[in-house]
């Protein structure tokens, strides 16, 4: 075995073996992931149709009751006496019907008989089983909508399992709210179709937004409706009323960037709530009987959803690890520990990250990324350069350069190790994984060209090795990543520019992101070349902006030094600097490491 891996290294490309030798890469195999995935959705099937499945066993007559069986609402029903006479029978709630250990008798087997067919259950096995068969074939169909959709989470055991619990903690909390409610209910002698108004069914599919996206809460909120059509089998309104408020519920947190505007989305998924059991209760003729009671019962539901997304939100963030826009923000805040160390110990490692900030931002949005995660990214990706700032020159002073006494290959060294701080630290400070994947991938495996170029010259005669001086990966996994591996190289070669006009910006732009990607640090994320058009346009866009002229104000005249109208060059237009090619012949070797000497 260990033989064949060395001749699958040997054959790869250099900078992918040397890539995944650094990160002992071993794919999962696809069987593994299936059968996890499988096995999450059966677990949770089987759960959600023991809680769904009715309480109330079916016994025939002489049949021993396992246990206490006590009759869950009140109804009336009749049957055939011995004498073919129609019996009229009233069961009310909260009665002993069968008593543990006891022969059930045949009144008690009819009994029985009749909440079965109220409940549409036959025997509790088949119907298990039945329900069972229901929700599998459901969860086939939406797993085919995700793997058009979005098919990497089925290979993400976690998200899968997270949508599991979701689902499944949505029914178990809103039944147990059911059975609360309906102890209030019976105090106030209130309808028991009033309580189904105050399930906190929408808190589900809001979290769902929050945490995944719009689409799979649209998925998630026609699951949980479908879920509880089955447990109010004899209201078809229901499953409308949960849908409408689920779908409500997550359009209100699409845009969700402040915890507090949780709240906000909780006022109108209640809003609309109440609308809808205006409606519901018109048509079913009770709004003037028992109205005022549901619409209390729908503001209470609303109450509740709000609460337990304020409330639930930071622990799935935090156990799942998931970078919610709510957390992105927050980690943009200034007064972050660790953005503060930044702005201190490395002031020129943040101006680049600022303005690296701005490319990524403007570029992910162009090519339909999260923007937020571009820019959170791009201000935390030389994070583990405050371990050793004054190795990197945006952080020195003009009269030292600590390089200078070291040889190329420590220097590298010390250049590449900021990658894996830079891990090390958003460890310690609990970044989310998305960030951290962006810090380690924003080199990929690029060379560091400055002191490769270095030790060349100072060894002419000895091979020096291209792997030595390259960064250990990985390549961007994703297309945020790319973004940011894109902006920083952009950024670092536009500091090299003596005369940064339009058409030279363009010309470095394009130069710099052709150079990325033959050098096959594109290849494992999924940007195209209309996205890197689309991209290289933004960036343009950002550096003119960046880059614009300023006139020379009177009075600003410092000895020694020269105003801009006093260079020839300065005073050309612009269609003639055109025409200079020096900057793009240096731009064609030019890279972030440059700047580190």
């Amino acid at each position: 075995m260990g033989n064949r891996n060395e001749t699958l290294v040997k054959l790869l490309p250099k900078a992918q073996a040397r890539e995944e030798k650094v990160e002992g890469f071993q794919p999962e195999s696809p069987r593994r992931i299936a059968f996890n995935v499988i096995g999450i959705a059966f677990v949770t099937t089987l759960l959600l149709a023991f809680v769904l499945l009715p309480r109330i066993p079916v016994l025939k007559w002489g049949e021993t009751a396992p246990r206490d069986i006590i009759a869950p609402y009140t109804f009336y029903f009749e049957y055939q006496g011995r004498d073919q006479r129609t019996i009229s029978y009233r069961v009310e709630k909260g009665q002993l019907i069968a008593e543990s250990g006891r022969r059930v008798s045949k009144k008690a087997a009819r009994i029985l008989g009749e909440i079965a067919r109220r409940e549409g259950i036959g025997s509790r096995l088949y119907g298990f089983v039945g329900l069972v068969t229901l929700i599998l074939l459901m969860f086939f169909l939406f797993s085919r909508d995700i793997k058009r959709y979005r098919p990497e989470i089925l290979y993400d055991a976690r998200k899968v399992f997270l949508l599991a619990f979701l689902l499944l903690l949505t029914v178990i909390i809103s039944l147990f709210s059911r059975s609360v409610f309906s102890l209030i209910a019976d105090t106030f002698a209130l309808a028991p179709a009033t309580v189904a108004f105050a399930l906190p069914v929408a808190a589900g599919a809001m979290l769902v937004c929050l945490l995944f996206d719009f689409h799979f809460a649209m998925v998630f909120s026609f699951a949980i409706s479908i879920l509880f059509g089955v447990l109010y089998r004899g209201d078809p309104f229901m499953p409308i009323y949960y849908f409408l408020g689920s779908i409500v519920g997550a359009l209100s947190v699409i845009q969700c960037q402040k915890r507090t505007a949780v709240l906000r989305a909780g006022a109108l998924t209640g809003l609309v709530s109440l609308i809808a059991i205006v409606g519901i209760d018109l048509y079913t003729g009770v709004l003037l009987t028992r109205g005022v009671y549901d619409l209390g019962a729908g503001f209470i539901g609303a109450t509740l959803i709000t609460m337990m997304v304020s409330v639930s939100l930071p622990f799935f963030e935090s156990i799942f690890d998931i970078a919610t826009d709510i957390k992105l923000l927050e980690l943009l805040d200034p007064n972050q520990p660790l953005m503060k160390e930044l702005i201190y110990k490395s002031p020129g490692t943040y101006h680049h990250s600022i303005l690296i900030g701005n490319l990524a931002e403007a570029a992910a949005e162009s090519i339909g990324e999260n923007p937020l995660l571009a820019r959170v990214g791009a201000y935390y990706h030389d994070v583990g350069k405050i371990r050793k700032p004054e190795y990197f020159i945006e952080n020195q002073r003009p009269s030292e350069n600590k390089h200078d006494r070291l040889m190329p290959s420590m220097s590298g060294l010390i250049i590449a190790s900021h990658v894996k701080d830079g891990v090390d630290i958003a460890r310690e400070h609990k970044l989310p994984s998305t960030v951290a994947d962006i810090i380690q991938q924003h080199h990929g495996t690029s060379l560091i060209t400055y002191f490769y170029q270095k030790a060349k010259e100072l060894q002419p005669f000895t091979k020096i090795a291209e792997e030595d001086y390259r960064y250990p990966g990985p390549r961007p996994r994703n297309k945020v990543a790319a973004i940011v591996m894109l902006a920083d190289a952009v950024e670092a070669a536009s500091r090299t520019l003596d005369d940064p006009t339009p058409q030279r910006i363009q010309t470095l732009t394009n130069s710099v992101i052709t150079r990325i990607f033959l050098d096959d640090q594109l290849s494992k994320c999924e940007l195209t070349l209309k996205d890197l058009r689309v991209i290289s346009r933004n960036f343009n866009l950002i550096l003119n902006g960046i880059f614009h002229h300023r006139i020379d104000y009177p009075g600003m005249e410092f000895a020694g030094e020269k105003k801009r109208s006093d260079y020839p060059d300065k005073r050309q237009s612009e269609e003639t600097k055109a025409g200079n090619g020096k900057d793009k012949v240096k731009a064609q070797g030019i890279t972030h490491e440059s700047r580190t000497s």
